[in-house]
């Protein structure tokens, strides 16, 4: 395993252990889900969302190459979709309404139950979410995300790659910018 991977590993289980709850209540994510965005997906009629995680917004680009752009949101929901598939995460909701459930997942990964928001976010696919005020919902994701950013991790990597949560801000000040 590479330093960088051994690091990251690391902060993940690190994270976890300050903020995992007890398991026992957990419901496997499996087949017959809707994948909608890179944070959120619908079953049977209900909506799920990771609590605490922003993925990117669809329609939102960045280049991969000069004249080469890719859809950030598209790119966040194929991420999740690679670790629902290989992980096979168990969610447990932590806040809901009628119409949208806020979940914790965990998956298995080498014996260790790791936390699937913040597996996202330190491969750089995915945000720590911000609240109105402009603060991390979740403090350890927002502590994930600068470690993914300082290593230039997954969507990171890009320069024009912006965090989604900055720009949803911006239209809440400016209704008439469209992110």
């Amino acid at each position: 395993m590479t330093g960088i991977r051994a690091r990251n590993l690391s902060l993940m289980l690190c994270l976890v252990a300050s903020t995992a709850p007890a398991q026992s209540g957990y419901t496997p994510l499996g087949d017959g889900i809707t994948l909608e965005t890179g944070d959120t997906w619908s079953l049977d009629g209900h909506r799920f969302r990771l609590y605490g995680v922003q993925s990117c917004l669809r329609g939102t680009s960045f280049t991969v190459s000069p004249g080469d752009t890719r859809d950030c949101g598209e790119a966040s929901l194929a991420v999740l979709a690679a670790f629902i598939r290989d992980t096979r995460p168990a969610c447990a909701p932590v806040a809901q309404n009628t119409s949208l459930s806020y979940v914790l997942c965990f998956s298995t990964v080498g014996g260790h139950s790791l936390d699937l928001g913040t597996i996202l976010i330190s491969e750089g696919f995915d945000f720590a979410a911000l609240d109105n005020k402009g603060l991390p919902v979740n403090p350890a994701y927002a502590v994930a995300e600068q470690e993914a950013r300082s290593r230039r991790a997954g969507l990171w990597q890009f320069a024009d790659v912006q965090h989604p949560s900055v720009l949803i801000g911006h239209v809440a000040t400016d209704p008439g910018e469209r992110p």
